[in-house]
């Protein structure tokens, strides 16, 4: 069976690494590098990749990373998992989305060795980790004053990526291929099935989000074989291509009626928007039947900004999403982490009926 080189260094069949992947040098010529954790089972096997704080202000999946690791790590009966638990360590020290060059990682993949700082990271990580797996997973968060409801995106043309979405486990799959320069773009169209959960807000560590990626890590774990045991399928699962931003007319103060994981009809009342004195403006209703995938933690916005995004759903999984969902218990991750979400937010669910009085004038 071959060894793993990483970075210059050999870990052989059986062991496990700690190492620093060098892509660079600070100003006084230190050498700067990501952390990289190695587990290489004695027996051949699919070789993973876990990468996450690729946005240095998205923290969550580096609290899935320290959750399968802490104490006793996963037991590989074969195989290799390789983790990044922070790609972007210059984001995480600033709480920034960035790398110091001002360039989003996550749109310079596969990179360059003689590039700039980011393309030199993106580059080092391609060829040293990406390209010597077969499966890959990446972590992310919602954007700056958002927060997103757990779900997978995939590129389910390619039926391995399908295959590693599927397993996962989250309730929704969002089909897409990903930006331009996105790493499980580039590592698709390199070979190597690739899938992002999105969830969860930037600058935390939020529990559910946590059990739910750890639930997911495992989940494709045991799929592929690489420890023991079945997956735990969820409650029910959809791939959705279709989803949609609703944005305001107006600005105002939001009142918000729904939260992240709600399924909405179409015409509900996702949110209304008020004046500074209280006078109702407006009300924000959805254009689809669907599964609210994110919205704006911010409580004021301006013409044009984002505050929902709905994951579009037709007639039939609509259904079936509101019968399953009936049914699930509380208990579910789910349920406990669409609970979760919407603390930082003040959602008057009562409300969120159509009410034609709120159309826009």
């Amino acid at each position: 069976m071959p060894s793993l080189v990483i970075s210059g260094q050999t870990i052989a069949p059986g062991e496990t690494r700690e190492l620093q992947l060098k892509y660079g040098e600070s100003y006084l010529g230190e050498p700067v590098s990501i952390p990289v954790f190695v587990l290489h089972a004695p027996k051949r096997g699919p070789r993973l990749f876990i990468t996450s704080v690729l946005h240095g202000d998205e923290m969550n999946g580096m609290g899935v990373v320290r959750d399968l690791l802490y104490g006793t790590p996963p037991d590989l009966l074969k195989g290799a998992l390789i983790f990044i638990p922070v790609v972007n360590t210059f984001g995480l020290e600033r709480h920034s989305r960035y790398m110091p060059d001002r360039r989003d990682p996550n749109r310079c993949f596969p990179g360059s060795e003689t590039g700039s700082m980011t393309a030199r990271l993106t580059h080092a990580i391609f060829t040293e980790i990406v390209r010597q797996c077969d499966y890959g997973l990446d972590f992310h968060s919602a954007a700056t004053g958002r927060t997103n409801y757990p779900n997978v995106r995939a590129d389910t043309r390619d039926s391995k990526t399908k295959m590693l979405a599927e397993a996962f486990g989250c309730e929704l799959i969002v089909n897409s291929r990903g930006p331009k320069g996105s790493l499980r773009r580039v590592a698709v169209d390199a070979g190597v099935p690739t899938i992002v959960l999105e969830a969860g807000e930037v600058c935390k560590i939020e529990p559910g989000v946590v059990r739910i990626g750890v639930r997911g890590c495992t989940n494709v774990l045991r799929a592929l074989g690489m420890i023991a045991g079945d997956p735990t399928p969820p409650s029910f699962q959809l791939t959705v291509s279709r989803t949609v931003w609703v944005r305001s007319e107006l600005g105002g103060i939001l009142g918000f009626h729904t939260k992240p994981g709600e399924l909405v009809g179409k015409g509900d009342c996702l949110a209304t928007i008020a004046s500074v004195f209280g006078q109702e403006q407006t009300a924000l209703l959805s254009p689809t039947d669907g599964i609210v995938l994110g919205m704006t933690t911010m409580p004021v916005v301006k013409p044009g900004g984002p505050v929902y995004h709905i994951a579009a759903l037709g007639r039939r999984k609509f259904a079936l999403a509101q019968r399953r969902i009936a049914e699930r218990s509380s208990e579910s991750p789910y349920s406990k982490v669409q609970e979760d979400l919407a603390t930082s937010v003040a959602v008057h669910t009562n409300e969120r009926s159509h009410d034609p009085r709120n159309e826009p004038a």
